[in-house]
């Protein structure tokens, strides 16, 4: 009788045990035979793992190899004589069986699903053992996993019950399974990390801890838990489908490369098995996601083939069938799987493609959108009761999210909200839909592009412009985005960024063209600059494109077809007809008007040109018409609330009666009754001033949605217009102690610094921020409003301080002054943060009349114009900063090693080097200790390497290199010195020096090179970015030893990143270099092309430099001496100090025998070398004797001949030659 379990099972054992029966209850049973066989390898003929390859190959191949008379009950399906026998004995054996043959036989059945049966079993166990353990831990799973409630509350005590008796590793994954069925993901994951303490090597410990952690949100903890379990096995599919999920949900989109690659997958698997529908289905779902209608049909119907009852299959060809137009097809297959939703269940996606239906065939918007409706409740309310994982993400399913506010957005306005005017309900419906996708799905750019559109629609333009800077930043290739951006422009009245952002949507994807909307805004631009004809003349090159027209039946197009929204299409129609009206050519708007009603009758966008066509009746002077037009327009059709709301300002501007005006929205709130149309009527008294009846509207509004705090502070702000502020601010009190939300406290404390009650609104700010110190990004924002409120009360504050020192207290104002440039710098820096560079300008300013030397302020002011791209303002700003007494208190600033790090950059790029020394002298007079702090070091090893002394720079940054703030940055500078000490063009071929192929140039070229691999171990990089940026140092070092191999493989990692991440500066740089030493010119330039046609950002500047000069540098191999000159001016008007700048402009001038020209130039180069560089000086010297300037020649000659006096030829051929010239 073998012994029972546990008492032969050592440490090693129990964790074999625990792995293979976690194995069997997630179904892989491959990994079962593979474990059991290696425990096998290790302890022998142990009938437990024996029992477990057999279990393990029944489940995968229905067959086992025998190994023990114990187990010879299981043998092959096919032998029934046997079968029987077998059955027959293990029924006698039942009645005699031990303690292990009933534990196993209760386990075999618990993976076999037989629950009643393994309950038996176990119980059975547990009375003859006397409560052993293993049976308690077993009956603890038989609860846990049964699903009944009442059996699930006793899970917990058994597995605390066996644990009592020291740390067992299967009760304790079992507790913290009962933890998870609880939601209680903290109390799980710390039972978790009990089974990692102790068992250290029990890999499914390490997977159940990084799913906690993603059911916690805690995404980075997750990666951290994947890139551990990796180590311990480099092929765990869980790790790996994490790392997966964590790149596609928080770093970027599905692109076309990943969804070929899962295409490849899914045919792989149903080549392995072509009789399985499911696998059939899901290539059709594939194919419907690369926009594939017709495979995804044929797919589609070979599920069906295989399985006449798949629902998903028929719901797939459905969907094909709409989207070629196939709609009563599409409409008899829905009222059947609608009759058997009872058995199947109610689906979302059922609903959606009814919805679908009833928009194609132009059913009523109500009905429409309650469909609409329906498919989002049912598809959320499928959501609950599931932790953040991988099930929870397939059945967010957020494509499909998409695709549901792409349909809401059909019957949302086209144009934006104008200033005051109520949003559609519906675009507030898509933003609460679309913030629960991005905050599950962050890295869902088209997510984040639809809040976009959806916060432009409700007339939030800051926050659209906000979303598409995310998009942007992450992928600046996003033509879409930048088409939207120019929209945003726009509605901003910024034309000329506007008509940037259309340059640069163009330069990413040239096919914009084709697009009207491309066309539509840049006529849109044109027609606020005054540009009448230039728009109008867009305007008809946008009416002429490919599918403008609406398809007829007998129209064929070659190719693909372009799809133009309805909406689109009929806003360039009605932008035409305004510009010939504003142009004064009333017949020719009538034509293109009448080709709108013609073009766009019978369909929803006809009430739109009936719109327009009031409009232009109204421009005649004709009113009545107009009026009538839009009386026609009756509360079924589309666009009724627009065409009253039109009617309404008709009344108001040109009959100029406000009880026809409100009539308007009363007949509104009548027809089409809603909390819209009660706000819409609502705003309408506050724009007639009658704040009461708007008050009244308010309320009732208010009564139907409670919790509506947008309606509040709209009442709150209809009390203040009637001078009610004490009824007001109670309103708002009342409001506020009933839990209405926190932006309440805002509109409050505004209302109380009005009436300078100041003390009671600093009261209400500090409740607001103490209420809730901001858990999450809408809290955080608000939390910022606050204080914002809180430094500008602040600001008006000091102010009057001021006033009344300059009479009461005249000792105080230089004091008062000092804080009121201080508050005026902390919203100057706010706004930066922002990226509303001039409102930080503007109070850097206002900072700078407080106080004129706070060099903080200058310095900040000279960054912002170094941003904007205005080096002239930043210069001027520059020289004034130096022009401060140097003695003055403020400029102790320079002893802050941070700011005057910056401040070398910031007078580097503005051409005045030579004034660095006099800061770093006051900064040693400062303190006897300036020389041994390592800031300073790196602060002094900047200047140097930016003169050419890299060796003296070298020596500065090897002392700030172990401190813990400047270590960093330090170590990047010595290896960019150790591998480019001269500073010359990488894979540039001009200026390479005679003797770079020398022995001992390689020699020192390999030692440079190990220097920096070693340099480069001491990185400790914490951020993504950061270890991205040491990948690049790395491969830059396998360049530098100019081996094939080394580089090639340099270029591989390159284009990995660049793949990653499309317009990653550096990495772009990196490539065009190795292409450049590999001697493949045309592919180097057609990346430094790329970045050529980038925005410059301080962010990448060096970077943005070295592609210039290395592109400058191979247009002038091919002597298009224009061109690099183009891009030498774009290196010195960011940096005015770039001597390899002016050496390439100097060495054009030459070749155009423009000495005198070419001499200016290399002056330049020479002095912001600070005259260290022999080649420089040898090409001066030598421009200088053509230009018969002998004494500068002779003047060069001897200053490169002191520092280098072996300096070749520059005594024969240019000293010698000054001199004799000289003499005669």
């Amino acid at each position: 009788m073998l012994s029972p379990p546990g008492e032969n099972l050592n440490f090693t054992s129990l964790c074999n045990s625990a792995l293979l029966n976690y194995y069997c209850q997630e179904g892989y049973f491959h990994h079962v035979r593979a474990a059991a066989d290696e425990a096998l390898g290790r302890v022998g003929s142990d009938p437990v793992f024996l029992f477990y390859r057999a279990y393990g190959a029944l489940r995968t191949e229905n067959k086992v190899c025998f190994g023990t008379p114990g187990l010879s009950l299981i043998k092959t399906f096919s032998d029934r004589d046997a079968i029987l026998e077998l059955d027959a004995k293990m029924k006698e054996q039942r009645k005699t069986a031990g303690q292990q043959a009933l534990y196993f036989a209760g386990l075999f059945l618990w993976h076999l699903g037989r629950e009643d049966k393994a309950r038996e079993y176990v119980d059975r166990m547990i009375k003859i053992s006397g409560g052993g353990k293993e049976g308690l831990i077993l009956k603890a799973w038989l609860d846990l996993t049964c699903g009944k409630e009442t059996h699930i509350k006793k899970a917990v005590k058994y597995f605390d019950e066996a644990l009592q008796e020291g740390h067992d590793v299967f009760a304790l994954l079992g507790k913290a399974q009962y933890f998870e069925v609880r939601q209680n993901y903290s109390g799980a994951l710390e039972t978790v990390n009990q089974i990692i303490a102790n068992f250290p090597n029990f890999v499914p410990a390490f997977i159940k801890k990084m799913k906690l952690q993603l059911a916690l949100q805690d995404w980075e903890q997750a990666v951290e838990t994947a890139h551990r379990l990796l180590q311990k096995d480099a092929l765990n599919l869980e790790a790996i489908r994490m790392e997966a999920l964590h790149y596609l949900c928080r770093e970027g989109n599905i692109s076309e490369l990943i969804l070929q690659h899962t295409q490849t997958l899914v045919e792989k698997a149903s080549d392995l098995a072509s009789d399985n529908a499911e696998f059939a289905t899901e290539l059709g779902y594939q194919m419907i996601l690369q926009g594939k209608e017709k495979e995804a049909l044929k797919w589609y119907k070979t599920a069906m083939t295989l399985d006449e009852t798949s629902v998903s299959a028929l719901t797939g060809i459905i969907r094909c069938q709409l989207m070629q137009g196939q709609l009563e097809d599409a409409e008899q297959q829905l009222e059947f799987l609608n009759e058997i939703q009872q058995s199947i269940g109610k689906s979302g996606e059922l609903s959606f493609l009814r919805a679908v239906l009833a928009m194609k065939k132009r059913k009523r918007q109500e009905e429409v959108i309650a469909l609409l409706n329906d498919v989002l409740d049912t598809h959320f309310s499928s959501l609950h009761g599931f932790p953040l994982g991988v099930e929870y993400f397939e059945k967010l399913n957020p494509d499909f999210l998409l695709e549901i506010i792409r349909e809401y957005l059909n019957f949302c306005p086209a144009q934006p909200a104008s200033p005051g005017q109520s949003a559609s309900p519906l675009l507030k419906h898509c933003a609460s839909v679309l913030e629960t996708v991005v905050k599950t799905v962050p890295g869902l750019q088209q997510a984040v592009f639809l809040i976009a559109k959806v916060k432009y629609l409700s007339g939030d333009i800051e926050a659209a412009h906000s979303n598409l800077h995310y998009c942007l930043e992450r992928n600046p290739s996003y033509a879409d985005a930048h088409l939207l951006m120019a929209q945003v422009y726009l509605a901003q009245n910024n034309t000329k960024l506007c008509s940037q952002s259309l340059e640069l949507c163009l330069s990413y994807n040239f096919e914009v063209r084709e697009h009207p909307v491309y066309h539509l805004i840049k006529a849109q631009t044109q027609k606020k600059m005054g540009e009448l004809s230039e728009a109008i003349k867009t305007l008809q090159m946008a009416k002429n494109l490919p599918g403008m027209r609406k398809p007829t039946a007998s129209s064929k197009t070659k190719g693909k077809r372009i799809e133009i929204d309805a909406s689109d299409r009929v806003s360039v129609f009605l932008e035409l007809v305004e510009a010939h009206r504003l142009n004064g050519e009333p017949h020719e708007a009538a034509i293109i008007l009448q080709d709108a009603i013609n073009e766009f009758s019978g369909t929803p966008e006809e009430l739109r040109v009936v719109i327009a066509n009031a409009d232009l009746a109204i421009a005649q002077g004709d009113v009545e018409q107009a009026l009538t037009m839009l009386r026609n327009i009756t509360p079924e059709q589309p666009y009724f609330v627009q065409a009253k709301e039109k009617m309404a300002d008709v009344y108001l501007q040109y009959r100029k009666d406000k009880k026809l005006y409100a009539g308007c929205y009363r007949e509104l709130v009548e027809k089409l009754p809603s909390a819209h149309t009660f706000l819409l009527l609502g705003d309408a008294y506050m724009n007639i001033q009658e704040p009461d009846e708007a008050i009244e509207v308010y309320e009732q509004t208010l009564k139907k949605n409670p919790k509506d705090p947008a309606l509040a502070s709209k009442i709150g702000k209809a009390l203040i217009k009637t001078h009610n502020y004490s009824k007001a601010i109670s309103y708002y009190e009342a409001a506020l102690r009933s839990g209405q939300q926190n932006f309440l406290c805002y509109d409050l404390a505004e209302l109380l610094m009005k009436l300078k009650q100041y003390e009671k609104a600093e009261k209400v700010l500090q409740q607001a921020l103490d209420h809730d110190p901001g858990r999450n990004v809408i809290n955080l924002q608000q939390n910022i409003q606050f204080l914002l409120l809180f430094v500008f009360s602040a600001r008006e504050l000091q102010a009057r301080v001021l006033k009344r020192a300059q009479i009461e207290q005249l000792d105080a104002i230089p004091a008062q002054k000092q804080l009121a440039a201080e508050i005026c710098a902390e919203i100057a820096k706010h706004s930066t943060a922002q990226r509303n560079y001039e409102k930080a300008i503007k109070f850097y300013k206002e900072a700078l009349v407080h106080c004129e030397t706070d060099n903080k302020a200058m310095l900040e002011l000279a960054r912002l114009y170094l941003a904007q791209d205005d080096t002239d303002a930043c210069q001027h700003q520059c020289s004034l900063l130096l022009k401060n007494d140097q003695d003055n208190e403020a400029a102790t600033m320079v002893y802050n090693y941070a700011t005057l790090s910056q401040l070398i950059d910031l007078l580097r790029r503005a051409g005045k080097l030579e004034e660095v020394p006099r800061f770093l002298l006051m900064a040693e007079k400062h303190s006897s200790r300036t020389k041994l702090e390592p800031g300073f070091h790196y602060c002094k090893g900047l200047y140097l390497w930016y003169t050419g002394e890299p060796n003296d720079a070298l020596r500065h940054f090897n002392k700030a290199r172990k401190d813990s703030d400047w270590g960093q940055n330090a170590v990047y500078n010595m290896i960019e010195i150790c591998l480019n000490p001269d500073n010359e063009t990488v894979g540039g071929e001009h200026f390479l020096s005679g003797n770079s192929n020398s022995t001992e140039k390689q020699e020192s070229v390999q030692l440079a090179v190990r220097t920096a691999e070693n340099l480069l171990k001491e990185l400790k990089p914490q951020t993504i970015q950061g270890h991205i940026q040491l990948r690049i140092m790395e491969n830059y070092c396998l360049m530098a030893t100019k081996q094939k191999s080394s580089v090639e493989r340099a270029l591989n990692t390159f284009t990995e990143i660049v793949v990653a991440e499309k317009d990653h500066i550096p990495a772009l740089l990196g490539m065009a270099t190795a292409y450049m030493i590999l001697k493949q010119t045309p592919r180097a330039r057609n990346q430094l092309k790329r970045i050529s046609k980038m925005s410059w950002n301080p962010i990448d500047a060096e970077e943005f430099e070295k592609s210039w000069l290395l592109l400058a540098d191979i247009y002038i191999q091919s002597a298009k001496y224009d061109m690099a000159g183009e891009l030498l001016k774009r290196c010195l008007r960011h940096n005015r100090s770039c001597c390899k700048a002016y050496e390439y402009m100097g060495y054009i001038m030459e070749k155009e025998q423009a000495y005198k020209d070419a001499a200016l130039n290399y002056e330049m180069a020479w002095k912001y070398g600070n005259q260290m560089n022999p080649t420089i000086g040898y090409k001066l010297a030598f421009n200088y004797l053509k230009g018969k300037r002998y004494v500068d020649a002779i003047d060069v000659c001897h200053k490169v001949l002191e520092a280098h006096p072996n300096y070749p030829k520059i005594r024969k051929e240019i000293l010698d030659k000054a001199r004799a010239s000289l003499r005669t």
